[in-house]
């Protein structure tokens, strides 16, 4: 198994910038299509557990949309052969001061493109 192909690495860092950018911006339909239309779909967020595509998608569609903007630090995707990969980053936001945000998400390529098809999101106090 090749670890970093180069071409693989470029697809999923384009499609994490274009994940970020939809999520500060809340475009809901786009983050929608980022995750994997299943009920094997899983996010673990801050507060909330979801199990399916359909949990996932009506958190996105009733949480707020105002201070989304963050700053991230550590970004770190690698990519395990052609059609799986990780993404790890640390995140801050204005809002929440003393704190550090977690996320890590699992992409695999779908017949559809790369997909999101685990994630986690949590926040922390920093040391």
């Amino acid at each position: 198994m090749i670890v970093n192909d180069p071409e693989t690495l470029r697809e999923v860092e384009a499609e994490f910038a274009r994940y970020e950018v939809a999520l500060v911006t809340n475009d809901v339909a786009t983050l929608d299509d980022f995750f994997w239309n299943s009920p094997h779909a899983i996010r673990y967020g801050g507060g909330e557990n979801l199990y399916g595509f359909d949990e996932i998608a009506a958190f996105r569609a009733s949480r707020p949309s105002a201070g989304l903007e963050r700053t991230l630090e550590r970004t770190q995707i690698t990519t395990y052969g052609r059609d799986f990969a990780t993404a790890s980053t640390l995140f801050r936001r204005d809002s929440a001061k003393g704190k550090i945000g977690r996320q890590m998400q699992t992409w695999a390529r779908m017949p559809e493109g790369w997909r999101i098809v685990a994630a986690h999101v949590s926040v922390i106090a920093e040391d």
